[in-house]
């Protein structure tokens, strides 16, 4: 899709010899458009709430918020996240990283649930090595372990499902994710799970002041601040701090947009999508009209043509494909 919209954008530009946008600004300028269209998302979701509410909303084909969370939803990840501490002789207790791109792969744009999975069922070194098998011959996995608990290698911190229990000694799981023999793992119960409520440092430190409100391993809860994210009650009764037990389910940032090329002897770039840098647009396709109109007036402003701007502007103000809000 990005080189489609950037096609339509040179081609609105140069119909009056308005000006050429270097692809490095093409680049800017579809980072930050993709990123306005992906703030709408929000606010025109929270609009068709109120226009459900006010018997405004049709049902059906005519559901509008069904669309809108569909999309949101793609942007939907549930990692695992990652111990302040990750030391098997020394784990801080109930304290993790936020979501981020060098933690778990992805900024987070807002936080939609926390799920801990306080039980370490056991945990030991695997002495055989079988594709999507935990081999260990000193294990007794019948009876203590079930289908859809969480299998970690302590070593490459990679997860797994157990999909059976083969035997006493053999579990099968969704992955490979063990290579050598005397690589550590573990296996948490994904049976036993609590979601915590999220709870502003102010009012954390009110409720620890009482039994009666302090958070408990049944009613758990978590602050959050700049780096971290800490887990109470903080005591023995509610303990996590193993890789695999604190699972975040978040919605992340989009992924920036970059139109590649290479360059031939005149100088004209012409597109390459085989470039390992390649991202395109992660919107869904009714948004391109929208994407091509936020960059227009980027674009207008770069060249200092206002009248490219207020025609984009124009253009988006009356736009009504599929689910725009705007009246």
């Amino acid at each position: 899709m990005i080189n489609s919209v950037r096609n339509t954008v040179l081609s609105v530009l140069n119909k009056n010899n308005y000006g050429y946008i270097s692809p490095s600004d093409f680049n800017l300028f579809a980072k930050q458009a993709q990123m306005e269209v992906y703030e709408e998302y929000f606010s025109n979701y929270n609009k068709t709430i109120n226009m459900e509410n006010n018997r405004m909303s049709g049902t059906e084909y005519s559901d509008i918020r069904k669309a809108l969370a569909e999309t949101l939803e793609s942007f939907l990840v549930s990692p695992y996240l990652v111990p302040l501490d990750y030391d098997f002789q020394n784990i801080t207790r109930n304290r993790y990283y936020n979501p981020s791109s060098i933690t778990t792969g992805s900024n987070s744009y807002m936080i939609n649930k926390i799920i801990c999975y306080p039980t370490v069922l056991t945990e030991s070194e695997c002495d055989g090595v079988q594709t999507n098998n935990l081999i260990d011959s000193t294990a007794s996995f019948v009876g203590l372990v079930e289908e859809g608990d969480i299998v970690v290698n302590w070593d490459t911190l990679q997860t797994a499902i157990v999909y059976g229990v083969i035997s006493d000694d053999t579990l099968f799981i969704s992955a490979d994710i063990f290579q050598n023999i005397g690589e550590f793992y573990y296996i948490i119960s994904a049976r036993n799970y609590v979601e915590p409520e999220k709870i502003n440092q102010a009012r954390m430190t009110m409720l620890n002041l009482s039994n009666l409100t302090a958070p408990s391993s049944l009613f758990p809860a978590y602050v959050q601040d700049n780096q971290f994210l800490t887990l109470y009650p903080y005591n023995t009764t509610f303990s996590v701090g193993y890789f695999g037990q604190v699972q975040c389910q978040y919605f992340r940032y989009p992924k920036d947009p970059k139109w590649t090329y290479i360059s031939l002897a005149s100088g004209e770039p012409v597109f390459d999508q085989s470039q390992p840098d390649y991202q395109d647009f992660e919107m869904p396709l009714e948004d391109e009209y929208k994407l091509c109109m936020k960059i227009l007036q980027y674009c207008g402003i770069s060249i200092r043509e206002t009248e490219v701007a207020n025609f984009a502007f124009a253009q988006e103000q009356h736009e009504q494909p599929t689910f725009s809000q705007q009246q």
